[in-house]
């Protein structure tokens, strides 16, 4: 096995922990920050809807972060399970007979995380949530871009 498919399947498990960590920590700062001022009260209006109360800044980060490790857990993932017979790359090492039911696989990785980025960034921006929607809009299409470059049985 190479050392690029053991980093992958190590991030794979780790990620089930550390993104489960990460949301139930997001859940409790929300808790604490629940009865603060989510909107500032001096300024223009425009300014106290685009710029949250230093509480709502506080549980952003957060979930940022949550988010940003539950999509280095879906990446890991999809390269886990794409390393069965579909892809070639030279770091994985040889993947055993490959599945005849992978052909649509990559493209599909890569329709997933693109639909998944475009969402969860505008769920975030509705929600004003800035540095999130920020993350998901870089993370999810280089992410997308890189899957979609790799050598598969079928290209």
């Amino acid at each position: 096995m190479g050392f690029g498919m053991f980093f992958f399947g190590l991030a794979f498990m780790v990620g089930w922990a550390a993104a489960g960590a990460a949301l139930v920590y997001g859940l409790v700062v929300l808790v604490r920050i629940w009865p603060r001022d989510w909107v500032r009260r001096e300024g223009h209006p425009a300014v106290r809807l685009l710029v949250p109360a230093p509480a709502y800044l506080r549980l952003d980060v957060v979930l940022a972060t949550s988010a940003l490790l539950v999509d280095l857990w879906l990446v890991s993932a999809a390269i886990v399970f794409g390393s069965d017979g579909i892809f070639t790359e030279d770091w994985m090492g040889y993947p055993g007979m490959t599945d005849p039911s992978g052909q649509g696989y990559q493209a599909g990785v890569v329709s997933a995380l693109r639909t998944m980025a475009w969402w969860t960034s505008g769920i975030a921006a509705l929600c004003r949530c800035w540095t999130t929607a920020g993350v998901q809009v870089c993370v999810l299409p280089l992410a997308a871009s890189w899957i979609g470059s790799f050598d598969t049985y079928y290209t």
